[in-house]
């Protein structure tokens, strides 16, 4: 099945965390790498006022259900010091499930496709450049971006994630 993550930080070393996190997620089996966007800076969209995020999307191939999927991008978020506190507040790293396959589900703990994915320029935008065919919810990516502003999300030339090792 076809993946698609957004990796976000907005604490800490940004760039060395997401490109930390980009390594964690594919050390242990199961998750193969297609490809990675560039990285975007972007304002903070809802929530309390905080610092500018570094975002990113990979794309991947897998077997695992959903629920392991999350459980590993939860993992990594641990691993690089994520708290839970405070709803949409400033965060060393945030993985989201955008998309699993075709995989649908409405519960507590997981949502597919991300419920806010359609509406989220900092997801689209990296999205769409590492995937430009990419389709959710059966439209395409680019025409749900162009109904969107694109001016908070900002390329970042100078920082490149890359294949994991």
């Amino acid at each position: 099945m076809r993946v698609v993550l957004a990796l976000g930080s907005n604490l800490g070393d940004r760039f060395d965390t997401l490109r930390g996190a980009l390594d964690a997620l594919f050390e242990k089996p199961d998750l193969t790498f297609v490809a990675v966007s560039p990285v975007y800076e972007t304002d903070p969209v809802g929530g309390p006022e905080q610092g500018a995020y570094l975002n990113a999307v990979v794309i991947a191939e897998s077997a695992l259900e959903p629920r392991a999927l999350l459980d590993r991008a939860q993992g990594v978020e641990n691993a690089f010091g994520r708290v839970r506190v405070e709803r949409w507040g400033a965060r060393t790293l945030d993985i989201d499930l955008i998309t699993v396959g075709d995989a649908v589900m409405d519960d507590p703990d997981l949502t597919l496709p991300h419920p806010r994915a359609h509406e989220r320029a900092f997801v689209l935008v990296p999205w769409v450049r590492a995937d430009p065919g990419a389709v959710l919810s059966g439209r395409r990516v680019a025409d749900l971006l162009a109904g969107l502003d694109q001016g908070y999300v900002r390329p970042r030339p100078d920082l490149t994630l890359q294949r994991p090792v």
